[in-house]
């Protein structure tokens, strides 16, 4: 993996992930992307119920792929992800995603989430106890925290 990137998730290609070209659906990339973001969260011991418990949620509001190459239903992906920006109220994160039997990158992306309130109706600041769980498990702490 990238060096900034932490390595958090291995997923196995499903026949139901692929096209009737047989290679994995441009739009599945996402899914493991998003996938992804939530084993970081349960790395860093605060994962979505941690998160709803404590009167807050994420929304994405943008989200970005581009794709390299094709992985084929029995492929393993390593999904290594890192929070590159904490803001007032929102997380952005980068993504990359590689076949597990060569190392071979086959989509890098990023998204953008947004803390709300309980309600999904209101922006509200990223907690510091988040900001504080991100800066201890990445090597290489995200610029703003």
């Amino acid at each position: 993996m990238t060096d900034h990137y932490h390595s958090v998730h291995t997923h196995r290609v499903r026949f139901s992930d692929v096209d009737r070209e047989g290679v994995v659906f441009y739009g599945t990339y996402v899914t493991y992307q998003d996938e992804a973001f939530n084993a970081l969260l349960r790395e860093i011991s605060y994962d979505y119920d941690r998160i709803v418990d404590a009167g807050w949620g994420l929304r994405v509001v943008e989200t970005e792929m581009t794709y390299h190459n094709g992985a084929t239903a029995g492929d393993r992906l390593h999904g290594a992800i890192r929070v590159d920006a904490i803001g007032t109220s929102s997380i952005d994160t980068s993504c990359e995603l590689r076949r597990a039997a060569d190392g071979t990158v086959l989509a890098t992306g990023s998204a953008t989430r947004v803390a709300v309130d309980a309600s999904g109706n209101e922006t509200v600041r990223v907690p510091d106890a988040f900001r504080d769980a991100v800066v201890n498990f990445q090597d290489d702490p995200p610029e703003p925290v």
